[in-house]
This record gives structure tokens, C-alpha cells and sequence, in this order.
């Protein structure tokens, strides 16, 4: 049931993280090969945002305040205002710096799953003969426990590094 385009086992994990590696959301467990869309049509964060029940978020961009959370995104995604897609060819200074600032945060999540494999090994090795619901329990616990581990880490301030 678990297996991708490649004819190789396969579990699809969505996730949301913020630039200081914090796993804010997962959905973990789509079987086969699965598509950004098909994978979002299944997601409890864009059928919160359907519903109209939105991550309060409070920033601000150039003066304007904004309380709704968007979401960095490749061009295959829907025409939504709370996704932030790629320029596809950057026209100017400006449109060629906000490409790259974005690219950079949409690495976040990259980073943040690579720091999770470096953390637990667990997570990096190969799954095949693990059971689907330990498979879960697995990635929950290690995240949980990553995330615990980032919020210790914000604690520490400079002045705790001083000798």
C-alpha cells in the first residue's frame, strides 16, 4: 500500500516549521504517491484554513499589520493569498532579492528535517519492517522531542556563553 512512483516503499510527511527549526505542524501517513495537491486536499491545516479557522499570527510588512499566516510554495499550488509562490522569472533587483529570500526560507523545512535525522538516527534509517502505527509513534516522539530541544536552545542567551 506504501508504495511510490519509484516502486520504492513510501510514507508521505508534511510539514510546517519556522525559520528557528520549530516543527509546528505534521501529517504523516498519506500511502502511495501522492502529488502537493493531493497531499493538501488531505491536510487538517488547509481544511482549517477553508473553514475559516486560520494560526493567528501577528507581523507586519511595510507598515501594513497582518494577523494571517501564509505559506511559502512552489507554483503547482492553488491561487490562494496565503500562499507565497515562487516568481518563476524574476524581473529586477527586487523581484531577484524577495526570489532568493524566499528560497532561503523555504529551506527551512529541509533544515529542520535534516537537523532531525542528525538528532535521532532513528529517523534516518531505513523503516521497512516497522509497523505503520510505530513508524508514527517514532516520528511524533522524535519531533516532540526536537521541538523541546529548540525551545530549551531560544532560553539560552549570550550572556550564558560569556567565560
Amino acid at each position: 500500500m506504501y508504495f511510490g512512483h519509484i516502486h520504492e516503499l513510501t510514507i508521505i510527511l508534511e510539514a510546517v516549521t519556522s525559520y528557528d527549526l520549530w516543527i509546528w505542524h505534521v501529517f504523516f501517513g498519506l500511502p502511495r504517491s501522492h502529488n502537493d495537491i493531493n497531499v493538501l486536499e488531505r491536510s487538517s491545516v488547509f481544511t482549517d484554513l477553508t473553514d475559516g479557522r486560520a494560526v493567528v499570527v501577528n507581523y507586519s510588512v511595510n507598515g501594513n499589520d497582518y494577523t494571517i499566516s501564509y505559506y511559502l510554495a512552489d507554483g503547482i499550488y492553488l491561487q490562494w493569498s496565503i500562499f507565497v509562490k515562487t516568481i518563476s522569472s524574476p524581473q529586477g533587483n527586487k523581484q531577484k532579492y524577495f526570489v532568493a529570500a524566499q528560497e532561503s526560507a523555504r529551506k527551512d523545512v529541509e533544515l529542520a528535517f535534516g537537523v532531525l535525522q542528525a538528532r535521532f538516527t532513528i529517523v534516518h534509517r531505513p523503516a521497512r519492517f516497522w509497523k505503520f502505527e510505530t513508524l508514527k509513534d517514532i516520528m511524533k516522539t522524535c519531533i516532540i522531542m526536537h521541538n523541546m530541544i529548540v525551545e530549551d536552545e531560544r532560553d539560552v542567551g549570550v550572556e550564558d556563553f560569556k567565560l
